[in-house]
């Protein structure tokens, strides 16, 4: 079984709870792939991180205080994802992503020529910068002459690459599918807005070509408050167990 993690921010705490209640109900994951925050929390599982190790980590994270301001690179972006890439690198060191226990494929996308690209060689850390890296916010990662951004603009429940991978059944995890846009209260909510507008369209399409699609309710929360990780772990798990008990993989 594959599993693909998609983007959404703080929201993204919400794959902790799917991949405790896939734990639980002992369904073995045998590749899987990530989004912007799915690339973050898929990595640390493709390498043997527990779902508890995980959010611990992801508690000592701020969506916007992992970035430090870039007055040098202003030009492409207000941050850049380096506090994020030492986050990694703490846990895993200098690890590739060839590395990996699960096979694992990370999502990008090429600011230059538009086109998506699977982060299948290089080093973790650096595919997750470029898949977290928001367009307009973060600066972009380059990657063997690739300046990459956000892999949400191209395909923000990573469907396709587990395909390649040779999974036969893939469940997606879309974290927008249920949740309804929020009066902005900032430049940065106006910008992910703006963003996520333009991506969940598509993104429906995308969730179409998975075997099972888990869409936790998660219309209430906000993608950038940190306060309610907890909350949020209990909607993808509560989803989770709904959606596959439902479905022709629940387990006997």
């Amino acid at each position: 079984m594959g599993l693909a993690l998609g983007g959404g921010a703080t929201l993204g705490a919400a794959h902790i709870g799917v991949l405790k209640a896939i734990e639980e109900m002992s369904i073995d994951v045998h590749c899987i792939s990530g989004t912007s925050i799915g690339a973050y929390v898929s990595a640390l599982y493709a390498f043997g991180t527990s779902p508890a190790d995980i959010e611990e980590e992801i508690r000592g994270l701020n969506w916007l205080d992992i970035s430090g301001f870039s007055l040098e690179r202003i030009k492409f972006g207000l941050f850049t994802n380096d506090k994020l890439g030492k986050s990694l690198e703490k846990m895993l060191g200098s690890a590739q992503i060839s590395d990996s226990e699960l096979p694992l494929a990370i999502v990008a996308t090429d600011i230059s020529s538009g086109k998506k690209v699977e982060l299948t060689e290089c080093a973790v850390s650096q595919a997750v910068m470029a898949s977290t890296a928001v367009p307009g916010i973060f600066s972009p990662v380059e990657i063997d002459g690739q300046m990459l951004v956000d892999g949400g603009l191209v395909e923000n429940v990573p469907v396709t690459p587990l395909r390649e991978l040779g999974a036969d059944l893939i469940i997606g995890v879309d974290l927008s599918a249920r949740r309804s846009y929020r009066k902005p209260d900032d430049l940065i909510d106006v910008l992910m807005n703006s963003i996520d507008i333009a991506i969940d369209n598509a993104t429906r399409l995308q969730t179409s070509k998975a075997d099972i699609v888990i869409s936790p309710e998660l219309s209430a929360y906000s993608r950038t408050d940190t306060a309610q990780i907890s909350e949020l772990v209990d909607e993808g798990f509560r989803a989770a167990r709904t959606t596959i008990n439902d479905s022709d993989l629940r387990p006997d």
